[in-house]
């Protein structure tokens, strides 16, 4: 499944009981479906902790993922470091998501335990993150789960942070996520910039820019993500004409003339409402992260045309007609280069995020 259940955050306190070893116990590094894919970290396979089948083939995309979004699993703050340990929260993990949730597996692609061990979540993430092309779909996030990689982080932390050994691989899992994929550090968010919950908790939250910044110190890159602004009832302008092209091309019916009246709120509400998130009629963080994807050269339709809108309003001067070309591929670099983004060409977060403040 790709959508999370209205009862997602029991799903975590359903993982805070006793994770009894299974017969067979201790399965360790360089079993079978463990892996170490050239300058990645060891990533223990769903063959290494036992597994169990998903219950209908996990569903291969032809396309690499936009993002990383990290969580945390709300168990118990365990003082057991042990691989062994690892393994049985990873088959807590995935009974919790098929039997309780009634997923075909589980929701996350990977787990770093508390003592800093790496785990596969659903099955074929590995060898889809090793192909660097293409990413298992997954259920960890709604509105993103064929967008981004959905990385748990066993604990609970509203109050602490991570334990600094556990912190050190999901900075190397992020880092070697983005190698592969060719992302950069400010693509790194947190559950809670989607949907409606307290994941991955206000200490962990808190420390995202540090993890962009230290993994971009690893690949390189600049890790700055500067949020996004606000829209809400009764503005005008293009940031809202905007708003009404994406909410277009998520199907919402209402006419595009840049001013924030009770049909714009209602659409904007039906979104939020769709994709879990906070349901307030304001278009704020979550909204416009779930409405802004990256754009490229071939692209159609509505969103180009709220791009296209976006770059004349900075002084540029393209036609509004929905397709992603040469000329509006020139118009974001010439955008990128003006703002001292990244220039790819490409409108992926950062890039929307200051189109639209």
């Amino acid at each position: 499944m790709s959508d999370l259940p209205s009862s997602y955050p029991r799903r975590r306190a359903v993982l805070s009981g006793a994770l009894a070893l299974g017969a067979g116990a201790v399965l360790g590094v360089g079993l079978p479906g463990t892996a170490r894919a050239a300058a990645g970290p060891v990533i223990s396979g769903c063959a290494a902790w036992g597994a169990r089948a998903s219950s209908a083939p996990v569903k291969l995309l032809t396309t690499a993922p936009q993002k990383i979004i990290v969580h945390h699993t709300a168990t118990p703050n365990s003082g057991d470091f042990s691989q062994a340990h690892a393994f049985a929260l990873s088959r807590s993990i995935q009974n919790s998501h098929m039997d309780e949730n009634g997923w075909i597996d589980s929701g996350q692609h990977f787990t770093v335990s508390r003592g800093g061990w790496i785990t596969e979540g659903r099955h074929s993430s590995v060898a889809a993150l090793g192909g660097g092309t293409q990413q298992v779909e997954s259920a960890h996030c709604t509105g993103q789960n064929t967008v981004a990689v959905g990385i748990e982080n066993e604990g609970t932390y509203n109050t602490v942070e991570p334990l600094s050994a556990a912190y050190a691989k999901l900075v190397d899992l992020c880092a070697y996520i983005c190698a592969q994929y060719g992302l950069r550090a400010y693509q790194i968010f947190g559950h809670r910039d989607f949907n409606t919950t307290d994941c991955p908790g206000d200490r962990l939250y808190a420390m995202l820019p540090q993890l962009r910044a230290d993994v971009a110190a690893s690949i390189g890159g600049s890790p700055s993500w500067s949020g996004w602004t606000t829209a809400r009832p009764g503005d005008t302008g293009e940031r809202v004409t905007s708003l009404q092209y994406l909410l277009g091309s998520r199907g919402a019916t209402l006419a595009v003339d840049g001013s924030y009246g009770s049909a714009t709120e209602n659409a904007v509400r039906a979104f939020q409402t769709t994709n879990r998130a906070s349901v307030d009629g304001v278009a704020g963080n979550q909204t416009w992260h779930q409405l802004a994807t990256p754009l490229a050269n071939g692209a159609q339709g509505d969103p180009v045309r709220a791009l296209q809108s976006q770059l004349n309003a900075h002084g540029q001067v393209l036609v509004v007609d929905g397709s992603f070309g040469s000329g509006t591929e020139a118009g974001v670099r010439t955008f990128q280069t003006s703002v001292a983004l990244p220039v790819d060409g490409v409108a992926d977060a950062r890039t929307w995020s200051r189109l639209l403040a």
